[in-house]
């Protein structure tokens, strides 16, 4: 058995090659996990969506009326330091691409971290605080450079 399951779903039209992307995206998310020492067995679900989708998500679920980057869902029945659904993550790839283009990086490179980003809130981290940013955003740091993805990380 793999130690973990990670699916993958591309929605939306892209010129990216898909493999690369699902592989890459794969990858980095198994980075971050093992990083969190998540349990062998451990599984998630990553959606490749668009800003239209991701704003209605965000607007039925967050109370905000807007688009974003990137969305996570816990799963409810998830409990720390047990195996199992860990929860699902949706990245709008419009915004990536934004994001990609301010931040100067290509976009896989957005999309990893929006990756380890989602990955990271099904873990339990927030940044709600400054000091809980301060700690994802070492992990982000630390999760994107072990798998040697040069990014700009965005404050």
């Amino acid at each position: 058995m793999d130690k973990y399951t990670i699916e993958i779903q591309i929605e939306v039209p892209t010129d990216l090659d898909t493999t690369l992307v699902t592989t890459a995206l794969t990858d980095i998310a198994t980075a971050t996990l093992t990083y969190q020492q998540a349990q062998r067995g451990s599984e998630l679900c990553l959606v490749i969506s668009d800003n239209a989708t991701v704003q209605q998500l965000n607007r039925d679920y967050a109370g905000k009326d807007k688009p974003t980057d990137v969305l996570s869902f816990a799963s409810e029945d998830s409990f720390p330091g047990q195996a199992g659904y860990l929860g699902d993550i949706i990245i709008s790839l419009e915004t990536a691409a934004e994001n990609a283009t301010r931040n100067q990086h290509p976009l896989l490179a957005e999309l990893q971290l929006l990756t380890t980003h989602g990955c990271l809130h099904l873990m339990g981290h927030d940044h709600a605080t400054p000091e809980e940013k301060a700690l994802m955003w070492q992990a982000q740091a630390d999760v994107l450079n072990s798998a040697n993805i040069q990014v700009n990380l965005p404050d």
